[in-house]
């Protein structure tokens, strides 16, 4: 989970590799437009928006270069494949 502020801004940044069951879990207060960028991240990752349990978008984002945008309460990072059956209007729970 990233709580707080600056885990939240450094998220995937400088890190090599995640392993292939890792989820990093990001949870706002409210529903809004958020984004999410690739920059020092040299891996290519699956990004899943949700509003409560509902998928509202899922991405493939690239190494570097990537970024997104969605409508989301919580945001799930996964490596790349892990999201290729999600899709929006799917339910997902994130279980800690």
């Amino acid at each position: 989970m990233a709580e707080s502020f600056v885990s939240q801004a450094r998220g995937l940044m400088f890190r090599r590799s995640v392993p292939d069951d890792y989820a990093l879990v990001f949870r706002f207060d409210g529903t809004d437009s958020r984004s999410l960028h690739m920059l020092f991240v040299p891996f290519a990752i699956d990004a899943v928006w949700l509003v409560g349990r509902e998928v509202t978008k899922v991405k493939r984002l690239r190494p570097w270069v990537g970024l997104g945008w969605g409508t989301a309460d919580t945001i799930i990072e996964l490596p790349a494949g892990a999201a290729d059956d999600v899709e929006p209007g799917d339910t997902v729970d994130v279980v800690e």
